[in-house]
């Protein structure tokens, strides 16, 4: 028998008050990852699968074996990717891009603590200054002296909010190029 909708993902659902991910929004996304990772269909990064996100709502997925299903998924498309830059540029090309990346990361990361990133005005919510700059130092030590940090630490960092803090976007750009150095030497 075959069907024309596509399966449900097996994720257990939030219980009780708890909100999750919303069902169709989750299935939709995996069923575009699956038809982009087999059939070359559509187009998706690595980095689209890291920053696809979704609405909350209740009965939804739980939100951690979605994310912990994403982050495989991710890996797959990094290991993908780095095969085909490493088939078209070679070994070479790929780690002077990896070591670049890193070391960009590192310059914004040698900045003095409480400067490292652009901050929001008084007035608005910006990440912790005090948090980033803590997961900041774990970073440049993990690049510099490889210090351990896992992909799924960065993947999973969360800041609270202060006002006049640090630029949410900048402070996010600079972890997705964490994960992918980590991803191209994994």
């Amino acid at each position: 028998m075959t069907t024309d909708t596509a399966p449900t993902a097996a994720f257990p659902e939030a219980r009780g008050r708890e909100k999750g991910y919303e069902k169709h929004a989750v299935d939709a996304f995996l069923a575009r990852a699956r038809a982009a990772f087999e059939d070359g269909g559509e187009h998706l990064t690595a980095a689209d699968v890291r920053q696809v996100s979704f609405a909350l709502a209740r009965h939804g997925y739980e939100i951690a074996p979605v994310d912990a299903a994403l982050g495989r998924i991710e890996d797959a498309f990094a290991a993908r990717e780095r095969a085909e830059v490493l088939t078209t540029v070679g070994a070479g090309a790929w780690v002077g891009r990896t070591r670049d990346t890193a070391q960009t990361v590192l310059d914004r990361l040698a900045r003095p603590k409480r400067e490292r990133f652009d901050r929001v005005s008084i007035l608005r919510y910006g990440y912790r200054v005090d948090e980033v700059d803590l997961v900041s130092d774990k970073i440049a030590r993990y690049l510099e002296t490889g210090d351990s940090v896992t992909v799924e630490q960065v993947r999973s960092v969360a800041f609270r909010m202060q006002r006049g803090g640090y630029r949410e976007a900048q402070v996010d750009a600079v972890l997705d190029a964490v994960v992918d150095v980590m991803l191209a030497v994994s």
